[in-house]
């Protein structure tokens, strides 16, 4: 044996050793958890609009979006921002045919000067419009896409300071969230996910998880579904397709006025795609994909 290859041989040697522990130590992929699905209320209500009075809503007709009506969540069309594992910024907001379109896409040289990464946005009512109690509605088909979560949620002002009073001064209230395109791949089921949150956003905050449904009727991803939630002095009242889906008066129900969102988040940080509670990132081939909004709708009680 010459001596480059006794050299060849210990270097073999010491690189399968090196794997060895590498295969030890270094973590598995993280793979998304299935969600905890809550069981349906055996008599669920159904929403009443005799109830109801409308009195704000944007069908998303003409070419553009209502700037009267929506501004950009902490973003503009100008500057991106960073948002989870990925960017916001107003571009990737357009109105067509009828529907608001939220659009994932993946910029390899970034957008705008901005880094590369996955950009989508985020919008909001803010400033703009707010109401306490009523009935919260949206009519949407949801993005797919593992590690992508779309939402239709509310915010009080300056939530994050609203602690020591559980929720009476204010909840996040999340109508639906959609971070489990991975459970429709995997067992071919349709889930969404509802939620509040309260005492802001550091170490006094406190969530519960209200409602897991499954969604037979409408494949959300492809097909229209309407959420809402029904909020008053007593409780919430959440519903998909006009029908209950669960209810609570976790922390006491917010006592002020609170503003809309509707928003499309990339799973990760700092701007940089990764794995998240949503599953892993998408990968920066796929297709972009859309939230697609046909009416936001708020009604107060007669």
């Amino acid at each position: 044996m010459s001596f480059n290859d006794i050299i060849n041989a210990i270097v073999a040697f010491f690189q399968s050793i090196w794997l060895f522990i590498a295969g030890i130590f270094t973590p598995a992929p993280v793979k998304p958890a299935d969600p905890v699905i809550i069981p349906p209320p055996e008599n669920p209500a159904i929403i009443s609009f005799d109830d109801f009075s409308l009195v704000w809503s944007d069908e998303f007709d003409g070419n553009t979006l209502d700037a009267s009506k929506w501004t950009g969540f902490r973003c503009n069309s100008e500057k991106s921002v960073v948002r989870q594992g990925g960017w916001w910024n107003t571009d990737f907001a357009s109105v067509k045919n009828g529907n608001l379109n939220i659009t994932a896409k993946y910029y390899p040289d970034g957008y705008k000067g901005g880094k590369a990464g996955w950009y989508s946005c985020g919008l909001c009512t803010t400033g703009l419009f707010e109401q306490t109690y009523g009935y919260f509605e949206v009519r949407c088909i949801l993005p797919k896409g593992v590690g992508l979560w779309s939402a239709f949620w509310m915010l009080p002002q300056d939530f994050s300071h609203t602690i020591g009073n559980g929720g009476t001064d204010g909840a996040e209230l999340d109508v639906v969230e959609s971070p489990d395109y991975h459970y429709k791949l995997s067992h071919n089921v349709n889930v969404v996910t509802t939620n509040i949150h309260i005492d802001g956003y550091g170490k006094e905050e406190q969530s519960k998880c209200v409602a897991t449904p499954f969604i037979e009727a409408n494949d959300p991803y492809e097909e229209f579904n309407t959420y809402g939630v029904e909020w008053n002095e007593k409780e919430y009242i959440f519903y998909i397709n006009g029908v209950e889906t669960g209810r609570t008066d976790f922390g006491g129900t917010s006592r002020v006025p609170e503003y809309l969102l509707l928003t499309t988040e990339v799973g990760g940080k700092n701007g940089k795609a990764g794995s998240s509670w949503a599953g892993d990132a998408l990968s920066s081939d796929a297709q972009p994909t859309d939230f697609v909004v046909d009416y936001v709708r708020v009604y107060q009680y007669k």
